[in-house]
């Protein structure tokens, strides 16, 4: 298979893939250069930025909000968890019910002895999975 990047500022970004037939490869093409152009608008302070899917460590629920977590910064996002979950793609796994982690971002899992999961990310933030999440989470990522 041959690769070919061609920079073009004055063209629109997009992917073309020749294949002689849908594998597992061109499938994760297409799911990595779809997330990455979703974005959502995340809110700090009075000021509204535009995040990629892809920079989102985790969603979290706190007093009633929902924030998006990356490596510089927590926005404010006006949406519920239940509308994130339906939206997001498989890159996105519920682990609790206040939080929604990327799973692309997390570094390790950390297990104790009473069957407890920590999941923690890239940059720093942890969460425990809960017992009604535990087998799903692992399942989804190859954990045993």
């Amino acid at each position: 298979m041959k690769f070919r990047l061609i920079i073009d500022e004055k063209r629109e970004e997009e992917v073309i893939v020749y294949s002689h037939k849908e594998t597992k490869l061109t499938e994760e093409i297409k799911r990595i250069v779809e997330s990455d152009a979703t974005e959502l608008v995340g809110y700090f302070e009075r000021e509204a930025y535009r995040i990629k899917l892809s920079e989102i460590f985790c969603f979290v629920a706190q007093d009633n909000n929902v924030y998006a977590i990356t490596d510089k910064n927590s926005l404010k996002v006006k949406m519920r968890m239940y509308q994130l979950e339906e939206m997001l793609d498989d890159n996105f796994i519920k682990i609790n019910q206040s939080c929604i982690v990327s799973i692309r971002q997390i570094r390790k899992f950390d297990s104790s002895f009473s069957g407890v999961l920590k999941v923690v990310l890239k940059n720093g933030y942890s969460d425990y999975v809960s017992r009604r999440n535990i087998k799903k989470v692992k399942e989804r990522l190859g954990v045993k």
